[in-house]
């Protein structure tokens, strides 16, 4: 695998070789594993599995900033207080001219990444969630760093999403029921917020999610944009994952009242939209899991 940086406009290739000449540079000790890239559709990481225990992930868009230590204190800070485990980074990699951002080491995480048809226990799963979301908004910590950090504060908002998702839904019309989506959308922005902030994953797609065999939540990854936001953040499973015939039990786990639950669904259709406009022909597997959240938003 290899991924160009900054949209594939910068040149860089993240590969095998530039990770174990960074491995070599920096952390010897773990220079002689085992490294393979690990197959993702993502936009923020490329992974690779370094050993039995360890993954690297260098960002797309290198960055000199501390995001990477921020997120290893973030992530530091949660783990106590969540009931699944989340990544923990063992060290992070200095810029260099090969590669001119931080990166970082992590344990490896075991489990596999759910699929909404094939899932064997859906009610397990939806229950396993709803314990790792409920944990999640209890988390009392200081620093209450805003949902998507870096970005502007109103990003949490609704109403800075409605642009961007009317366009979406007008350029995809043919390939979606743009005159259904549409009244979605508008029914979602209607819901009313009281502006109630709690911790939010805000990114709960299967990408994110690793369950067992027996299909028992294992880990919860990529807190990049974790922090405090509307709790209809993270109700992103109901239309991504789960069967519609255990939303009630998810809904009902969580205490999730009408209005959040519209925004909830707002949420993911603006999402799913926008990623389906932008990676529908670059993407094959992020443009899947977008059309399957608007049918199931949709309810087709």
């Amino acid at each position: 695998m290899t991924a160009d940086g900054w949209d594939g406009s910068s040149g860089l290739v993240i590969d095998t070789l530039l990770v174990r000449e960074l491995l070599v540079a920096q952390f010897p000790r773990w220079a002689a594993l085992p490294l393979e890239p690990v197959d993702s559709s993502g936009l923020v990481n490329a992974i690779f599995r370094l050993g039995s225990d360890l993954s690297v992930r260098l960002p797309l868009r290198p960055s000199t900033t501390d995001m990477v230590q921020r997120e290893q204190a973030k992530l530091a800070a949660l783990a106590p207080f969540l009931p699944v485990a989340i990544p923990s980074v063992e060290a992070i990699g200095s810029p260099t001219g090969a590669y001119p951002g931080e990166w970082s080491i992590h344990r490896w995480l075991s489990g596999t990444t759910p699929s909404p048809d094939t899932l064997a226990h859906p009610r397990v799963l939806a229950a396993d969630l709803a314990v790792f979301v409920d944990a999640l908004r209890r988390v009392d910590l200081p620093d209450r760093t805003p949902a998507y950090p870096g970005e502007r504060r109103t990003r949490a908002s609704m109403v800075s999403m409605d642009s961007s998702t009317r366009e979406a839904i007008a350029e995809l019309d043919g390939l979606i029921d743009a005159r259904a989506a549409l009244a979605s959308w508008e029914e979602s922005l209607a819901a009313p917020y009281d502006g109630r902030e709690v911790w939010v994953h805000s990114d709960l797609t299967p990408g994110n999610l690793l369950v067992s065999a027996e299909g028992r939540l294992t880990a919860v990854l990529d807190f990049e944009t974790c922090g405090v936001g509307d709790p209809s953040c993270d109700l992103f499973p109901a239309w991504h994952l789960l069967p519609a015939n255990v939303h009630d039990e998810f809904r009902t786990a969580l205490d999730v009242d009408d209005a959040t639950w519209l925004r909830g669904r707002g949420r993911v259709l603006s999402q799913a939209v926008i990623v389906l406009r932008h990676h529908r022909d670059t993407n094959p597997a992020l443009a899947s899991y977008a059309l399957h959240a608007i049918g199931r938003v949709l309810g087709q």
